[in-house]
């Protein structure tokens, strides 16, 4: 029954997906504990029927802890920081970390974990806000399987699907990441295209009917697509300064590995170019405004 499948999760980040992500495990029937730094953000969620943590320790005192938080810093910070999760959390409970993350802190992270008797699991997800409140994420895990398994009720809960990787969690880190890599990119040509055309005097809503319903019809070009014809760039979905975050982590782990990505390269240029224009809270499909304002337009 779902009662018996009901497990008991204490929560720590919620921003816009946090939020989403958390309040799905409630409706699926779980316990959450939630824990975020500006305590406004965390009681939003009390009349879901949430447990708002006192501490940041209390969030950890669960069998099994997600961090859904923006970079490393702040995902360091309440693992390895005064009652955190290194110190707090008990043998053998689990830390999904569902944060986009560099895999070089994803691997200390393991090491650190496992030198501590608990397990680590690294969970990050494809899906925009809109996608996180109705359930739709996509998740790739990679860890310990028996772990994977037993978190699976929650990922189910989230997510439309999840994709094992293998058992070293800085895989999926580095998965999520050149997919971000890739929608970068996407975005970026998109914007180069939208910004011709409309140069030329074509239509951007015919001209985004044509590309979507013949040679790019992926979410990704429906999505981005849409919000650079109908130049709508704020609310943010997703910011450019997460965005040149991202591109800075493809790069290292690139760096790491001896991979050479001259479109990653010339991509966070233009985020670089974008954040010091003051686009930094816009979404970053904002990026098209950059290749508009070149053009001229």
């Amino acid at each position: 029954t779902r009662r018996e499948r009901s497990m008991d999760v204490g929560f720590v980040g919620m921003g816009n997906m946090g939020q989403a992500m958390a309040r799905n495990l409630l409706k699926a029937g779980h316990r959450v504990t939630v824990f975020n730094r500006s305590r406004g953000k965390a009681e939003a969620l009390a009349a879901d029927g949430a447990k708002v943590a006192e501490s940041l320790a209390e969030a950890w005192r669960n069998p099994v802890v997600i961090t859904m938080l923006a970079e490393d810093a702040a995902v360091e910070g309440v693992v390895f920081g005064d009652g955190g999760g290194l110190s707090t959390l008990g043998r053998d409970a689990v830390h999904i970390s569902m944060s986009t993350i560099s895999v070089a802190l994803s691997d200390r992270l393991a090491e650190a974990h496992r030198k501590a008797g608990q397990i680590y699991l690294a969970a990050p997800v494809f899906g925009r806000p809109e996608a996180a409140a109705a359930a739709k994420l996509f998740i790739v895990a990679a860890g310990a399987e028996p772990a994977i398994a037993r978190c699976q009720p929650l990922f189910d809960a989230m997510g439309q699907r999840t994709f094992i990787i293998g058992d070293k969690p800085s895989a999926a880190n580095l998965v999520k990441i050149s997919g971000n890599f890739l929608l970068a990119t996407v975005i970026e040509c998109l914007g180069e295209a939208f910004a011709l055309i409309r140069k030329g005097g074509v239509d951007p809503h015919a001209y985004l009917e044509v590309l979507t319903s013949t040679l790019f019809s992926a979410p990704a070009y429906k999505t981005y697509g849409g919000l650079i014809a109908d130049e709508q760039y704020e609310p943010a979905g997703f910011k450019m300064t997460l965005g040149l975050k991202d591109l800075r982590l493809a790069l290292t782990a690139a760096d790491a590995l001896n991979v050479p990505m001259p479109a990653a390269s010339l991509v966070h240029d233009h985020f670089l170019a974008g954040v010091a224009q003051g686009e930094g809270d816009s979404d970053w499909s904002a990026l098209a405004r950059l290749s508009a304002r070149n053009a001229g337009l």
